[in-house]
């Protein structure tokens, strides 16, 4: 535990000496490069620093709002592209109905057409097995003549 209290108290005062010297540094560098200016100036200068701020960040906001509107153009775009395939799918399925209703009407037509003949001849035949049935009987009252 001591050990380690103690590496951080090394990294500690390793950070404040990397302090210092930076300090030293700059402090060197602000004597050396630093222009004293009047109150006038320096107002001048510092209001087209905060213009140039105020600038950049404009910029910014235009070149966000410029990605921005760009991505919706391109949705607006794709949605266009999804709505025409939707509606050529819709038009496409209409015609498919459209095709089944006239096939499904054909077949009712032929159907129709099957149970009119089928009837046509459930009536022939109801008519010959009554005439079997009225030649039988003619059989039989003659069969039964000639035999008595």
């Amino acid at each position: 535990m001591e050990d380690q209290s103690s590496e951080r108290w090394k990294a500690a005062i390793v950070n404040l000496s990397e302090m210092n010297t930076n300090l030293d540094s700059l402090q060197k560098t602000l004597l050396k490069k630093a222009v004293f200016l009047d109150q006038e100036t320096f107002s001048k200068v510092s209001l087209c620093s905060d213009q140039a701020r105020t600038i950049k960040a404009l910029e910014q906001r235009v070149e966000k709002l410029e990605r921005e509107l760009d991505n919706a153009i391109t949705a607006a775009a794709r949605a266009r592209s999804e709505k025409r395939q939707a509606e050529a799918a819709q038009r496409a399925a209409e015609l498919h109905a459209l095709e089944v209703t006239r096939e499904l009407e054909n077949t009712s037509k032929v159907f129709e057409l099957h149970m009119e003949e089928l009837r046509a001849k459930q009536g022939e035949i109801s008519k010959r097995d009554a005439d079997i049935k009225l030649l039988e009987a003619i059989v039989q009252t003659l069969g039964g003549r000639t035999s008595s």
